[in-house]
C-alpha cells in the first residue's frame, strides 16, 4: 500500500477507537480527519484545498428538500409517542388477542408495526412497549426471554418499515453514490434514485419481517403452551367500537401519509407535514371538545381534495369561474384550518406535549445534522487520501464477483452494529462502499434494503445493542440482563434468514417500486 493508503486505514480504526471510548460521533469523526488531514499536508500526502468544497457539500445539506422531511417525521413520531396513542393501541390489540396462545406477543408485534409506521422512533417505542407490555406479559405468565424478546425486536421495526427515518438518510446518501458510481462507468445520465423509490422497495420486506415475527411467537406458543399461556377472555364494554376508536384513527393518519407518498401524490416532505399535523390533531383529541379537531381535519382534507379537482393557479391569462370559485372555498377552508389547529395547538401545549415534543424534535433533528457535517468531512479527508481506490481495489478482488463484494459489506456493516449506531454506519460507510458496488451494476434499491435491514439487525445485537439499553432501562427487576440477551437470540436470526431471502429474491424489494414507477 502507498503512504496515502496507510493513512488513510490509520483514519478509519483511529476513528473507530474514538467512538469505542465514548466521544461524541460527529465531533470524533471531524476531528480525527482533520488531525489526518493535517498530518498528511504535512507529510505532502494529502492537499489542503479539497477543504475548500466543504461549504459547497453545507450548503448542499441545508438547501436540500428531501432531508426537510427528517424534523417533521421525527415530530411525527414524538408528538404520537407523548399524547399516548401507543398506550391505547397496546391495551386494545392485547384484549383482542389475548385469548390466543401468544396472543399477547402477537399484539405486541402489530403495536410495534404500526408504531414503526407512525414513529420510526426505536427508542420511543421499546420504551413505551417495555413499560407498558412486559410487566402485562410478566403477569400473565409468559416467559420473560420470549416478552423481552418480542419487544426488543418489535420495537426495531421503525428501521425498515416506511416511513422510516433511516431509509430518508439513507434516500439521500444513495442518491449520490448512485449518481457517482454511474458517472465512473460513463453513464452521464443515470436514472435518479429517490426516497419514494426506497420507501416503496422496503414495503414488502418490512411486512415480511412482521410475518415472520408472527410465525415464530406463535409457533412457540404451540409448542409450548406453558410459555407464552391465553389470557381470560374480555368481560368489558364493546371491544368491537374501541377497536375502532383507538386503531382507526391513526390507521388513518399512516395511510394518508405512505399512500400519499408512494402514490405520488405528494413528496416525502410535504407528506411528513401532513402526518404532524395529524399527529397534533390525535394528540388534541380528549384534551377538551373535539369539533375543533374535527374542523381541522375536515378543512385539511376539502382543501386537498378541491386542489385535486380544480386547477388554482390565478396568473393564467383565462380562468374559469369553476376554478375562481374553488380558489375561493380553498381560502374559506384555509381560514378554518389555521384557526382550528391554532386551537388545537393551544390545547396541547397547556398539557406540555407540545413543549416536551418539539424540545426533542430539536435535539434529535440536530443530532442527525451534526452527524451528517462530520461524517462529510470524514468522507473527503478519506477520498483525499485515495481511501475510495483502496476500497474499490479490496472488493474488486474479493472472490465471487458482486455477491462477493456485497457479502463481505454485510458482514462489515453486521459486526460495526455491534459498536456504532445506525446513523453513524449510514453517514460513514455507504458514501464509502456505495459508489463502488453501484458500479458493479447492483440495484441500488435492493443495495439500500438491504442495508437497512441489516441496521435493524445492528440494534439486537449485543454487546451495544441500543434496544437491548432501552429495554434494560425500563424492565423490572426481575428480568435479567442475561434473559434480554438470550430472549433476542431468536430474533437475530429471524432477521439474518429475512435478509437471506432478500437477498436471494431481489424482487422483494424490486417488484414494487418497477410497478409503482416504472
Amino acid at each position: 500500500m502507498s503512504g496515502q493508503e496507510i493513512m488513510a486505514v490509520a483514519m478509519v480504526l483511529t476513528t473507530c477507537t474514538v467512538l469505542l471510548l465514548g466521544y461524541p460521533v460527529a465531533f470524533s469523526l471531524a476531528g480525527t480527519a482533520l488531525m489526518f488531514a493535517l498530518a498528511g499536508w504535512a507529510l505532502d500526502l494529502f492537499q489542503l484545498n479539497l477543504l475548500g468544497s466543504l461549504a459547497s457539500r453545507y450548503f448542499g445539506v441545508m438547501s436540500n428538500d428531501v432531508l426537510v422531511a427528517v424534523p417533521l417525521f421525527i415530530l411525527m413520531g414524538v408528538v404520537l409517542e407523548r399524547a399516548r396513542i401507543a398506550e391505547d393501541l397496546l391495551e386494545t390489540m392485547g384484549l383482542l388477542f389475548g385469548r390466543l396462545r401468544g396472543g399477547l406477543s402477537v399484539a405486541v408485534v402489530i403495536v410495534g408495526a404500526l408504531l414503526a409506521a407512525s414513529t420510526g422512533i426505536v427508542g420511543a417505542t421499546v420504551v413505551t412497549m417495555g413499560l407498558l407490555s412486559l410487566p402485562t406479559m410478566l403477569k400473565a405468565g409468559y416467559d420473560p426471554k420470549l416478552a423481552t424478546g418480542v419487544i426488543c425486536a418489535s420495537g426495531t421495526l421503525g428501521q425498515i418499515i416506511p416511513p422510516s427515518i433511516v431509509l430518508v438518510l439513507l434516500g439521500d446518501i444513495l442518491q449520490g453514490a448512485n449518481t457517482q458510481a454511474q458517472m465512473s462507468i460513463g453513464n452521464w445520465a443515470p436514472d435518479p434514485v429517490s426516497v419514494v423509490d426506497l420507501f416503496a422497495g422496503a414495503f414488502f420486506p418490512g411486512l415480511m419481517l412482521v410475518g415472520l415475527y408472527f410465525a415464530y411467537t406463535l409457533g412457540i406458543a404451540w409448542l409450548r403452551p406453558n410459555v407464552a399461556p391465553a389470557l381470560p377472555k374480555y368481560e368489558g364494554d364493546d371491544l368491537g367500537r374501541r377497536v375502532m376508536l383507538v386503531l382507526v384513527p391513526p390507521l388513518t393518519l399512516i395511510v394518508s401519509v405512505l399512500g400519499s407518498i408512494i402514490a405520488g401524490v405528494a413528496t416525502p416532505t410535504e407528506a411528513a407535514a401532513v402526518g404532524a399535523i395529524g399527529a397534533t390533531l390525535l394528540a388534541a383529541r380528549g384534551k377538551g371538545r373535539d369539533g375543533t379537531v374535527y374542523l381541522a381535519a375536515g378543512s385539511l382534507i376539502g382543501m386537498l381534495v378541491v386542489s385535486a379537482i380544480f386547477d388554482l393557479r390565478m396568473n393564467r391569462e383565462e380562468v374559469p369561474v369553476l376554478d375562481v370559485l374553488a380558489f375561493g372555498v380553498c381560502i374559506i377552508l384555509a381560514l378554518m384550518f389555521v384557526t382550528s389547529l391554532g386551537l388545537c395547538l393551544l390545547r396541547i401545549g397547556r398539557t406540555g406535549v407540545l413543549s416536551a415534543a418539539l424540545t426533542t424534535t430539536m435535539k434529535v433533528t440536530c443530532m442527525v445534522f451534526v452527524i451528517f457535517l462530520g461524517a462529510s468531512v470524514f468522507s473527503l479527508v478519506f477520498r483525499g487520501l485515495g481511501g475510495d481506490v483502496l476500497v474499490h481495489e479490496v472488493l474488486s478482488t474479493i472472490p465471487g464477483g458482486p455477491f462477493g463484494a456485497m457479502l463481505a459489506v454485510m458482514m462489515v456493516m453486521f459486526v460495526l452494529g455491534f459498536f456504532l449506531d445506525f446513523i453513524e454506519i449510514v453517514f460513514v460507510v455507504i458514501p464509502i462502499v456505495g459508489p463502488v458496488l453501484l458500479a458493479m451494476d447492483i440495484d441500488p434499491i435492493w443495495f439500500g434494503v438491504m442495508v437497512a435491514v441489516n441496521l435493524q439487525t445492528s440494534f439486537l445485537t449485543p454487546p451495544f445493542g441500543f434496544a437491548l439499553f432501552y429495554l434494560r432501562g425500563v424492565a423490572p427487576q426481575g428480568v435479567t440482563t442475561g434473559a434480554i440477551y438470550r430472549g433476542i437470540i431468536p430474533f437475530v436470526i429471524i432477521q439474518l434468514v429475512g435478509l437471506g431471502l432478500i437477498a436471494l429474491f431481489p424482487s422483494l424489494a424490486t417488484w414494487l417500486p418497477s410497478v409503482l414507477f416504472d
